[in-house]
C-alpha cells in the first residue's frame, strides 16, 4: 500500500531544500528517499502545477519498492541528536542530517532550542556545531546520550552581561554567532566529552571541572581547562 505520508514528505519543497555540509571527506549523495526520486527520474524536477498527482505517486511507489538494503542504508545515514536543556527544560529528539544534507526544518527547530533564554533571540546555528556533537557522541561509544545544554546561543546583551559578572566569558564569544555550545552528557563524565573532542581536534575545547561542562565550538582549533 502507498503510503501517502512519505510522499507527501519529500514531495514538499521546503523539505527537500537542504543544507550541504561545509565540512571535507565527505562523498556521494544522501541515501535519503527525496534524493533517490530524484535519481530514479533522472531529469530536473520543477515545483508547481507541473508535479502532478501521477508524477506523486509513481515517485512513491519507486521507494516503496526500494530494496531492503537501500532502506538500511538510509537509516544508517541518518544523524539524530537528543538535548535537554537545563534552563528552559525543554527536550528535543531530532534527526538533523540525513546523508550528506542537513534538513531545514531540523535546523529550524534546533535554532530556535537553542535561543539566548533570557532574551528569547534566535541565530542561525553552524551546523557543523551539531555535527561535533554527533561524532563526540559516537566516539564515546553512547549513540543514544542525552546532552545537557548549559548555554547556546548569546545575543551580544546577555553577554554583555554575563562579562560584568565572570572574567571567563569572552568578548567576542562565538555564543554571540551560533559557533559554540557548552554541554555535559548524561551519566557520562564531562572529562570524556573533552578527551573525545581532543581527539577528533576540530575547534576549540574548554574544559570547566568546577562546573562540571566542555565548551565546544567551530571556531580555530585550541583548548583550555584542567
Amino acid at each position: 500500500m502507498l503510503q501517502q505520508p512519505v510522499v507527501a514528505r519529500w514531495s514538499d519543497p521546503a523539505s527537500a531544500m537542504a543544507y550541504k555540509p561545509a565540512i571535507s571527506g565527505i562523498k556521494g549523495v544522501a541515501n535519503a528517499p527525496g534524493a533517490a526520486i530524484l535519481k530514479l527520474h533522472n531529469k530536473p524536477i520543477t515545483w508547481g502545477k507541473s508535479m502532478n498527482r501521477r508524477y506523486f505517486l509513481g515517485a512513491g511507489l519507486a521507494v516503496a519498492t526500494a530494496p531492503a538494503w537501500a532502506r538500511r542504508n538510509a537509516s544508517a545515514n541518518t544523524r539524530t541528536l537528543s538535548l535537554h536543556h537545563l534552563h528552559t527544560d525543554e527536550r528535543l529528539h531530532i534527526a538533523y542530517r540525513i546523508g550528506d544534507h542537513y534538513q531545514r526544518s531540523a535546523l529550524e527547530r534546533l535554532n530556535h532550542f537553542l535561543r539566548d533564554f533570557r532574551t528569547g533571540d534566535e541565530i542561525r546555528i553552524d551546523p557543523q556545531l551539531f555535527d561535533l556533537l554527533y561524532d563526540v557522541k559516537e566516539h564515546l561509544g553512547h549513540s543514544d546520550g542525552t546532552f545537557e545544554i548549559v548555554s547556546g546561543y548569546r545575543s551580544p546583551h546577555t553577554n554583555a552581561m554575563l562579562r560584568r559578572t565572570s572574567s571567563a566569558v569572552a568578548r567576542r564569544s562565538l555564543h554571540m554567532s551560533g559557533k559554540a555550545i557548552d554541554v555535559r552528557l548524561a551519566d557520562l563524565g564531562s572529562r570524556n566529552i573533552r578527551d573525545a573532542a581532543v581527539t577528533l581536534g576540530r575547534g576549540g575545547v574548554g574544559y570547566y571541572s568546577r562546573s562540571d561542562f566542555v565548551h565546544l565550538d567551530t571556531g580555530q582549533v585550541r583548548r583550555w581547562g584542567a
